[in-house]
């Protein structure tokens, strides 16, 4: 029997394997990096060790540093989450070596399926060799790992050795294995879905199929929403792609929890690889079967049998990845303090962060996931849509209101999404919807108390004025302290109530209550956030037209070829591109003209808003934008 866990990774999925050992009466062990000293997975263990550094190659990719913590903290068994060294054979080696219990699949299942290159030939599947225009549009993928890092698209065949080299480079970082290989891309346009059967197996022969996921809502290759079970599949093809699961999982005598995934087109399937580990979007799962898949991965490992037939699936499930990014600016992964996270009852939170924790720049950007379960599609959809839109997420930018209008958007609600969604939809998806009353009730919010009579004069005065910046544009607020307190100066609007945390409006007859929250410039009132400016703008916060800030901060990793001071640009011609959170971020020119100044360099650190270069626009398209 395990008595103490060693958990080989952070964030949520630390924090949510510690959930399931406090249940069963197991001690556990985090390890962290300097970056991550404080975070929540090394405040909710049992014990945490340090590993020296902030990179990942430096702490949460040294399995040998990893099993030494685990020895030295007393645990007699590692489970490795997803990602980092969840799939590393040699790792899992180390770990019995150590005569530890290794939470996962035998070191030659890993081995077999870890490579996805391996994996595909195992299953009589070649990638391409020498592709032609005949082959495209073609996907560059990385060999190992995933979560979209190392993946391509590439369209033109001019482009295939730049992509090469740029997913080369990404896995290399991410996963230490810089391999790469190229296969057709039948998702985006050709309307493929992304689709996975989760399995389990034990180490007496059987094997259980918990049924499919759909994965199809993607940024950048990497899941966005997921559901289970998959929606709109045919019985004969739902019969196929769990046949193919156990399939696979039996050519290499697998035991533990894994993820057989497909992209279905044209009503076939066609395999992708095996994860052999546990999933991100493995909640959705245990949600439709009613288990607990970490338990069940541990009671595997030490040696217990499973049932001879899996628990029944009811109703259905849906999980949303909440990130600190900006959807409507390429995805840009943000940092900062996230001042307030909290979801309404009702609904699962798995989350790494807690209030007052900061978002950095070293690891992925996701904050939480979300999950919502009922009796059916619909009315998951409704609950996980509603819990979303009435959460308090405080800090920097995050995709939430993207969740929201996705999980209402009418194609993903009658089930017709494909891995493109995004690319057909972001813009509308993005589209700024500020609330009208927002900067008002921030201002009488604002507003309340600050004079210890009230603000109120007994003769008539100016109304008070205040600024606000709302989803990129400036509004302008006016109130006025009376006898009676605080009055909108504004047509149709009365103020019920006001007070530093809550303000009761009434718009034309109608009530509307919003929640307010300050921290510092930062206010936000129910789903809206907003920045209260000053009275009297900086002059030196000004910056010269054209100019490229970080859009957080990194390191510059390459600078396009031959580019110099005087070079003649395009708009959206990529000048640079910047490594953050384990991702490439190209840095695109903003207009056509002639780059004025460089102050990018590879290996350079910068900050976000850090100055990196200026693009002077040419005479016609300087004048188009004072049209």
């Amino acid at each position: 029997m395990i008595s103490t866990l060693l958990v080989a990774n952070r964030g949520e999925i630390a924090c949510r394997i510690f959930r399931t050992c406090r249940e069963l009466g197991i001690r556990t062990v985090a390890v962290h990096s300097d970056a991550d000293e404080g975070a929540l997975h090394t405040r909710v263990a049992d014990a945490a060790v340090r590993l020296p550094g902030t990179t990942p190659a430096e702490t949460y990719l040294r399995g040998d540093l990893i099993v030494k913590a685990a020895i030295a903290a007393g645990a007699d068994a590692v489970h490795p989450g997803y990602g980092f060294l969840s799939e590393n054979a040699g790792f899992a080696r180390a770990v019995q070596d150590a005569d530890l219990v290794w939470i996962g699949p035998p070191p030659r299942a890993i081995e077999a399926m870890a490579s996805k290159t391996r994996a595909k030939e195992l299953l009589g599947i070649r990638p391409l060799k020498d592709v032609t225009e005949a082959d495209l549009p073609v996907l560059v993928k990385a060999a190992a790992g995933g979560g979209g890092r190392g993946m391509r698209i590439v369209r033109r065949l001019a482009d295939l050795e730049g992509e090469l080299a740029s997913a080369r480079a990404e896995a290399a970082s991410a996963f230490g294995d810089g391999e790469v290989f190229v296969e057709r891309y039948l998702g985006g346009d050709a309307g493929g879905r992304h689709v996975e059967v989760q399995v389990l197996a034990d180490s007496h022969g059987t094997v259980w199929t918990l049924g499919t996921r759909d994965c199809s809502l993607q940024r950048r290759h990497q899941k966005v929403v997921e559901e289970a079970p998959a929606p709109g599949l045919s019985g004969e093809l739902d019969r196929e792609l769990r046949e193919l699961a156990v399939r696979a999982a039996r050519a290499v005598d697998y035991a533990g929890a894994g993820t057989v995934e497909f992209l279905v087109a044209d009503g076939r399937a066609h395999f992708l690889e095996m994860n052999t580990r546990l999933q991100v979007e493995h909640p959705v799962t245990e949600a439709v079967f009613g288990v607990d898949l970490v338990a069940l991965q541990i009671r595997v490992a030490e040696g217990h049998p499973l049932d001879t037939d899996p628990p029944r699936a009811r109703g259905h499930a849906i999980e949303a990845r909440l990130y600190a990014e900006d959807p409507a600016r390429d995805w840009a992964p943000q940092t900062g303090t996230l001042h307030r996270l909290a979801v309404p009852a009702g609904v699962r939170l798995d989350t790494g962060y807690g209030d007052g924790d900061t978002i950095g720049v070293h690891y992925d950007p996701m904050l939480a996931k979300v999950v919502a379960h009922a009796p059916t599609r619909a009315e998951a959809l409704r609950k996980l849509a509603g819990a979303l839109e009435r959460a308090a997420v405080h800090g920097p930018v995050t995709n939430r209101d993207l969740l929201v209008r996705s999980l209402r958007h009418q194609e993903f609600a009658e089930g017709r999404m494909d891995t493109g969604f995004y690319d057909r939809h972001l813009a509308e998806l993005t589209r700024p919807a500020p609330d009208p009353y927002a900067p008002l009730a921030a201002a009488l919010a604002d507003a309340h108390g600050r004079s210890r009579f009230g603000g109120w004069r007994n003769v008539p005065s100016q109304p008070q004025v205040k600024r606000y910046l709302m989803a990129g544009e400036e509004h302008e607020v006016r109130y006025r302290h009376t006898r009676e307190g605080l009055a909108a100066d504004a047509d149709g609007v009365r103020v019920v109530h006001a007070d530093a945390c809550r303000v009761v409006l009434e718009v034309d007859g109608v009530r509307r209550t919003f929640e307010v929250a300050r921290h510092g410039d930062q206010v936000y009132v129910g789903g809206s956030a907003l920045t209260a400016l000053p009275r009297f703008p900086d002059p030196a916060a000004q910056r010269a037209p054209g100019s490229l800030l970080a859009p957080m901060p990194g390191t510059v990793v390459r600078v396009a070829d031959g580019l110099a001071v005087g070079a003649a640009v395009r708009a959206g011609e990529p000048l640079l591109w910047l490594e953050a959170m384990k991702m490439e971020h190209k840095i695109s020119a903003p207009v056509t003209g002639t780059l004025s100044a460089l102050h990018a360099a590879p290996g350079r650190q910068v900050e976000v808003g850090a100055l990196l270069a200026v693009v002077e626009a040419t005479a016609v398209e300087a004048h188009q934008e004072d049209q």
